[in-house]
């Protein structure tokens, strides 16, 4: 096989590096609104919506990742500041359980309302993007290129960036817990810990999502969904992020005995973690939405907007 050129070689790498300079740019941008009807059905959820709509502006986004055409939101709340910022790693797959124009201001509406800029990917390939998702491939990408992203936006305060992933969204933050140390905390609710565990509850993942997601997968099964499964990579997420877990006992999309191992592998590696597991709780912790609320505000509040430092965790005192 001929080498390359020198020529033809130098064009290929000043491509790549073009592609990764562009990582995060937002190539549009566009505000919407709520209709009064849909905020008067949400204020039955959301007492405080009228306020929220008030207070943020929310906008569809299209930015580039890895040269890509990628779709996702925008919240910055309207008061003049300079405000914390957060990754929200949405879950589900494909079109099913993809972020909506609601579910952005239902999912992070009060977050962003309490002095939080938030930024959510649809991954590439969903939602008209270009393309393909990889269920916690390359699509990582689109997650981790959020992170200059925020540098577009003046009232976004870059030294404190953290992270908030919901089911297939909590495989997305702790794979990408283990790629940067630039989050200064994360939460993760009701999140995918353990994809092998997750074929015995739910074997028609094999077939309908791991199989048509996973580049190779029928070829490389075990060594794809380990990749995945933070239950076998936990010594390598960023032990300078402390993580909040939230998880119910009566979730049956993810069940907790995989969320519990997990729990157990970052007790094992010192990895500064707070877990808490609602009895009865079902996969969107709806029975405990105010409580799963002012859990979320205080745990960012408390180390990433306040930079508060994480316990001493080696064993202490009298």
């Amino acid at each position: 096989m001929n080498a390359l050129r020198p020529s033809l070689l130098v064009a290929l790498i000043l491509i790549v590096v073009d592609a990764e300079s562009q990582n995060g740019k937002i190539i549009e941008q566009s505000l919407y609104h709520l209709h009064d009807s849909l905020l008067t059905r949400m204020e039955k959820i959301i007492p405080n919506i009228y306020l929220i709509n008030r207070d943020v502006n929310f906008y569809h986004i299209i930015y580039l990742s890895d040269g890509l055409k990628v779709k996702g939101y925008l919240a910055v709340p309207k008061k003049e500041g300079k405000y914390p910022c957060i990754i929200y790693n949405r879950g589900g797959n494909r079109e099913f359980g993809k972020i909506t124009e609601a579910s952005f201001v239902r999912g992070i509406g009060e977050l962003s309302s309490m002095g939080y800029i938030v930024a959510g990917s649809q991954y590439r390939g969903n939602d008209g993007g270009e393309g393909n998702e990889e269920f916690g491939g390359k699509d990582v990408n689109d997650v981790l290129n959020l992170i200059p992203l925020f540098s577009q936006i003046n009232a976004a305060d870059t030294s404190r960036m953290g992270m908030f992933g919901w089911s297939r969204g909590g495989m997305m933050t702790y794979i990408a817990l283990s790629k940067t140390k630039k989050m200064k905390a994360a939460v993760v609710g009701s999140g995918l810990a353990d994809l092998i565990k997750t074929l015995e509850t739910r074997p028609e993942f094999d077939s309908l999502v791991f199989a048509q997601l996973i580049p190779s997968y029928t070829n490389n099964k075990i060594n794809a969904l380990k990749e995945r499964s933070a239950v076998y990579f936990a010594d390598k997420i960023n032990k300078t992020t402390p993580i909040l877990v939230l998880q119910g006992t009566a979730d049956w999309r993810v069940p907790s005995d995989q969320v519990l191992d997990l729990v157990k592998k970052f007790y094992d590696v010192n990895q500064p973690v707070r877990f808490i597991l609602y009895e009865g709780g079902q996969h969107s912790l709806a029975e405990f939405r105010n409580d799963c609320i002012s859990q979320i505000e205080n745990w960012f509040n408390t180390y990433l907007r306040d930079r508060k430092p994480w316990p001493n965790l080696e064993p202490h005192g009298d």
